[in-house]
């Protein structure tokens, strides 16, 4: 169970980009969060695993209190929560193959890192990573030549290193064409379904939040707006979240 407990989170410049988040997230669920650019969406899947520090309030993971662990115990507790980001994060010019190697630096012995030695069963467990989201062909083409589903395939294989038990992906198909992004989509799909691994996935698409998800997070001005069932959103719901005037735009 990952508890977000009065979560706030004020920047520097004084903007409140999350006021008072109270949610309960069950292991091996997958949840879809919603809202308008600068809700709070990236904010909040950012506090979870303490890329961001919130300002105020408490992130408990099972019997671990994120928010008050010290440097050592989060590079531990990082291991198993993967992170999927919008531009991919890869390494363009390394191979396929070595991107997703480095999803596997927090368990490999730091000597072996310095003499740039990977073992040959951590390369098969890279090869086994890369042929479940279907692209271990290009392991060894530069990253920098994949289409874009294509190099977003190898960030979630990257985070597949890590064994991860909760997987963040922040605005994961943002930046990909409707059927790229239900490819992306169908593989963390997979990843909730087969391996149980719990998905926070942060999209602008509802229409993409009522095909994957099980629950649907609305965040609005970095509140919560909605909690529930993506078959709950009617009209008037929609427009709540994203304003009087917007219209639901579907990705097919």
């Amino acid at each position: 169970m990952l508890k977000i407990e009065n979560v706030s989170k004020i920047y520097e410049n004084g903007f409140q980009a999350l006021d008072n988040i109270n949610l309960e997230i069950p292991d091996g669920q997958f949840v879809a969060i919603i809202g308008l650019s600068g809700s709070g969406k990236s904010t909040l899947l950012r506090c979870i695993n303490r890329l961001i520090d919130p300002t105020g309030g408490r992130i408990i993971w099972g019997d671990i209190d994120i928010t008050a662990a010290a440097d050592d115990e989060l590079r531990l507790i990082r291991r198993r929560i993967g992170m999927i980001f919008q531009q991919f994060n890869l390494v363009k010019r390394s191979s396929v193959l070595t991107n997703v190697l480095c999803g596997r630096l927090g368990y490999i012995n730091p000597v072996f890192s310095l003499a740039n030695y990977v073992p040959p069963s951590e390369k098969e467990r890279a090869m086994a990573a890369l042929k479940r989201v279907g692209i271990a062909e290009k392991a060894y083409n530069r990253a920098s030549s994949l289409s874009g589903g294509q190099q977003q395939r190898v960030g979630i294989a990257r985070a597949l290193m890590q064994e991860p038990d909760l997987m963040l992906a922040d605005e994961p198909v943002a930046s990909l064409d409707p059927a790229t992004s239900h490819s992306v989509m169908r593989y963390l799909e997979l990843l909730n379904k087969e391996d149980g691994i719990t998905i926070l996935c942060s999209l602008h698409f509802l229409s993409l939040a009522r095909a994957y998800s099980d629950r649907v997070i609305a965040l609005k001005d970095g509140r919560v707006e909605f909690d529930g069932l993506p078959s709950e959103i009617d009209n008037e719901r929609f427009r709540q979240i994203y304003g009087e005037d917007a219209v639901e735009v579907e990705i097919h």
